[in-house]
């Protein structure tokens, strides 16, 4: 007997209302039909403490009308009095979007409106158009904080009701490539979930805790969500365990859209569904580049759907999808918005050689699209002045190193395109060489079709059709592999790059489906043209949600046709981004932290406005004490760190060095602030008894702020330069924690010189070079012996803060006997630190003695070979 297919569970909770009494809610929930209902129990005399109880029990109507009267009777002040509710009704809603707790007590938010966007298949998908917040506790048992107002408000912030979406039977967070497929699985290899079945005399407050009781069986498939573009996972993760899985519903941020063709009278539905990751997800400037986990800025999955309506249905329909992706450069890389300026200067924060952020972003991408990873890189390749092409530079030299351990055949392509240089060409059309692109990377991937090929592209075999790649099985096509677009916003040049791929894969898709008869489609005709203003939408959702303004450049920009007036408007939203990115992203960045939960409050922990930055909340690689004692010991035996400058008459050997340095750092591991001196080439920055690694910039942020741009270690200071710490005075720092939100997705900001040596604009090469001439430091003379005993006492000093001995101390017994018992060892056959006289040539060793026979005033006779060498340099020098 054949395998039967399952099919999608649809969630029974789609109607819920919330009753109160003054020691309880019951939040009654029940699906479309209302011929089911499941009740959730949560009580409000726990102050901070969230208690919800499931049963996990399927009423019918009859019998949760009985439970609302019992308890509504139950809760009466007197017994028998009907003026006076037990019971009253609270509010109704759609789902449950979670619960979040601040500084006091857990609230409740709720779905309640709702307004149906699309529909894939007969499932039905809602954006959240309003969401009520409801405080659990009573108020007899409230604990009341004077931050809990602000922090309520900050949640707030973020508009559930702009761009949110949710379905009670589609997953949202899977492709309908990964949908499908998993309908398509065997019941024998799904997993049984058993039937919650009510025995007699069951009362909702007698044994919370009871078990299921009756048999067992599959009633369909609840595939588990991928939590990189769920938005409300956090809000969910305290009553995942705790409720059934009918209450949980998951919610994307993104765009969702859809529009329909009539195709001889044949309705053919497009949607475009745009999913936005929740990790390392933020504002424009503040979100640069990657985290240490290899999650991008501004990353979106962008899925355009065609599907035929005239059959709404999984398994009996034609259904087709295509999937591409963009997200920021996944580099270590921040532009600093406190110089006001419209374009920062991008500045690469941490130094990554072995492409380590780089891998486990495409790691993720193989994991989830598998090969080929194809970027489409559109930043500048050619600019006066290095701006854009710091990040090019730096990912493909990252793509060359990760291909060299990958195969040949599952490579990462690189295909790098100015388009911007492009687009200032008359000569050149923008959208044609785009559209050259899109031929090459759809052929690659293919696309999905959950049917096979028609037998018109048998009798009538295209040419393109043939060359086409993805992966065929025989219920249709697979996508093997995913574009991933970026520039430097992944914004307007992103979005028109993504509309002419997605045009090139609309064209095979109708094809796929027998509804045109080649796979290619021109401009300015009913089905592009609504497709464009389709993508148009997505790129305007996308754009307001990351950069605070619509797309700036369109596809109609790019073609050249766009009217005299769009000039404008682009204007427009030029000034709307800025205004945007100046003076809101930092609050509108404290509201996602919140409440994505990156950021949770705690009494005696900073408050989110406190903190400077919020780098280390993004960044989860930042080590306790211990581990980077451990760390940094590992450093020392690997003799990573035998250039630093100790005391000759301590040290005379590697061995010996190593084992003093460790030593020692054992007896002051508790000691913070030596961890802050000692490591000169590193900035270690604390935060809540964590430590975070971040690489400097140059060698002039260790310099004196007052040195000037010569970092040359020969050039003579004045006295009082020299003296300084070479990691800053404390009113620097105090400035730079002062500085609110100015760069929070990076490290603190560089110094300076640094800073105002790259905040030109992109025609100031000369003028560079100009001040570096007129900024030099001035050598002087030190003679006052004065200052040198002051210098040689500031020196001695910042010794004992780095090593943590006092050069004027006699050392201690026991580093009198390990320096002995290595000093005297005469390093035998089989020690790795063996020493060996240096070979040195004959030749060498006359020309050494002839050398010191010079300096005793003793010349030797020059021989012809020398005669002849010195009158061809005469001759070539002066005739």
């Amino acid at each position: 007997m054949p395998a039967a297919a399952a099919a999608p569970i649809i969630r029974c909770v789609q109607k819920l209302v919330l009753y109160e009494t003054r020691a309880r809610y019951f939040l009654v929930g029940s699906n479309h039909a209302e011929t089911k209902y499941r009740v959730l129990k949560i009580d409000r005399t726990e102050p901070t403490d969230l208690v919800v109880i499931d049963d996990k029990h399927v009423y019918t109507q009859q019998e949760v009308r009985e439970l609302l009267g019992r308890l509504d009777l139950g809760n009466r002040t007197k017994i028998g009095q009907k003026g006076s509710s037990g019971l009253s009704r609270a509010v109704s809603a759609f789902g449950v979007v979670g619960f979040v707790r601040f500084l006091e007590g857990y609230y409740i938010v709720l779905i309640t409106k709702r307004r149906k966007m699309a529909d894939i298949g007969g499932h039905a998908i809602y954006k959240i158009e309003d969401t009520n917040m409801i405080y659990i506790p009573n108020d007899t048992v409230r604990i009341t904080h004077p931050d809990e107002a602000r922090y309520l408000r900050i949640f707030q912030n973020v508009d559930l009701s702009s761009n949110f979406y949710f379905s009670y039977s589609y997953d949202l967070s899977h492709s309908l490539q990964y949908n499908l497929t998993i309908l398509r699985m065997p019941l024998e290899i799904l997993k049984t979930e058993t039937i919650q079945t009510r025995p007699e005399s069951f009362d909702i407050f007698e044994d919370e805790g009871l078990t299921a009781q009756g048999g067992s069986g599959v009633f369909g498939i609840c595939s588990e969500p991928y939590k990189k573009y769920v938005w409300n996972g956090q809000l969910l993760d305290v009553v995942k365990n705790t409720v059934h899985h009918d209450w949980l519903l998951y919610v994307i941020h993104g765009f969702c859209g859809q529009s329909k063709l009539l195709i001889y009278g044949r309705p053919v539905h497009v949607t475009l569904i745009a999913r936005r990751s929740s990790k390392f997800s933020g504002t424009r400037f503040l979100k640069r580049g990657a985290n240490s986990e290899g999650d991008v800025a501004n990353e979106v999955e962008t899925e355009q759907i065609l599907c035929d309506a005239s059959v709404m249905s999984f398994s009996a329909g034609s259904y087709s999808s295509y999937v591409q992706v963009r997200g920021s450069v996944p580099l270590y890389w921040s532009q600093d918005i406190s110089t006001m300026i419209p374009k920062p200067p991008i500045t690469l924060d941490q130094a990554d050689p072995f492409a380590h952020i780089a891998a486990l972003h495409f790691d993720q991408m193989l994991q989830r699209f598998g090969s080929p990873i194809i970027i489409l890189n559109l930043v500048k390749e050619r600019e006066k002045r290095k701006h854009e092409r710091i990040l090019s530079e730096e990912l493909v030299g990252a793509v060359t190193y990760l291909n060299q351990f990958l195969p040949p055949e599952h490579a990462i392509v690189y295909i790098p395109w100015d388009m911007a240089k492009y687009t200032k060409s008359k000569l050149c059309n923008v959208l044609d060489r785009l559209n050259v692109i899109a031929e090459s990377v759809v052929k690659r991937t293919g696309f999905f079709v959950n049917r096979p090929d028609s037998y018109c592209s048998i009798l009538r075999p295209d040419e393109k059709w043939n060359e086409l790649g993805g992966f065929v099985v025989p219920t249709g096509r697979l996508q093997t592999g995913v574009l991933r677009t970026n520039c430097v916003d992944c914004l307007d040049r992103t979005n028109t790059a993504q509309f002419m791929v997605g045009k090139c894969a609309l064209a095979y898709q109708l094809y796929s489906l027998g509804l045109i008869d080649k796979p290619n489609l021109q401009f300015d005709t009913d089905a592009v043209r609504l497709f464009e203003e389709l993508y148009e939408d997505h790129g305007d959702t996308l754009s307001l949600q990351y950069g605070g303004s619509q797309l700036v450049h369109r596809v109609k920009t790019y073609r050249k046709i766009a009217p005299w007036t769009q000039h404008s408007k682009d204007i427009m939203q030029t000034l709307s981004r800025y205004y945007s990115n100046a003076f809101s992203d930092a609050d509108r960045q404290d509201s996602i932290n919140l409440f994505l939960g990156v950021f949770q409050p705690a009494e005696g922990k900073p408050h989110l406005w406190e903190l400077p930055t919020d780098f280390y909340l993004h960044h989860k690689n930042t080590m306790s004490l211990s581990q980077t004692r451990r760390s940094y010991t590992y450093w020392w035996t690997q003799g990573v760190l035998n250039h630093l400058p100790l005391p000759y008459d301590e040290v005379t050997c590697t061995e010996n060095r190593r084992k003093l340095i460790v030593k020692k750092f054992h007896k002051y591991e508790e000691e913070i602030d030596i961890h802050n001196e000692f490591f000169r080439p590193y900035e270690l920055s604390s935060f809540d008894d964590t430590f975070c690694l971040a690489m400097t910039n140059s060698v002039r942020d260790f310099m004196p702020k007052n040195v000037g741009i010569d970092p040359s270690p020969f050039t003579v200071r004045k006295p009082e330069e020299t003296g300084k710490s070479v990691v800053g005075n404390k009113s620097n720092r105090e400035e730079t924690v002062l500085q609110r939100k100015t760069a929070a997705s990076a490290p603190p900001p560089p110094s300076e010189e640094a800073a105002s040596s790259s905040s030109e604009d992109d025609s100031g090469t000369d003028k560079e070079d100009e001040g570096a001439v007129s900024q030099r430091s001035t050598p002087v003379k030190m003679t006052d012996t004065s200052d040198n005993v002051k210098i040689t006492e500031n020196i001695v000093q910042s010794m004992k803060d780095i090593y943590g001995i006092n050069l004027s101390d006699v050392p201690s017994e026991d580093d009198l006997t390990v320096y002995t018992r290595i000093h005297i060892s005469s390093f035998s056959q089989d020690n790795i630190y063996e020493v060996q006289p240096p070979k040195v040539d004959k030749k060498s060793i006359d020309i050494f003695h002839a050398h010191i026979q010079a300096g005793r005033g003793t010349m030797q006779p020059l021989i012809k070979e020398d005669i002849l060498m010195y009158r061809e340099y005469i001759r070539n020098r002066y005739m």
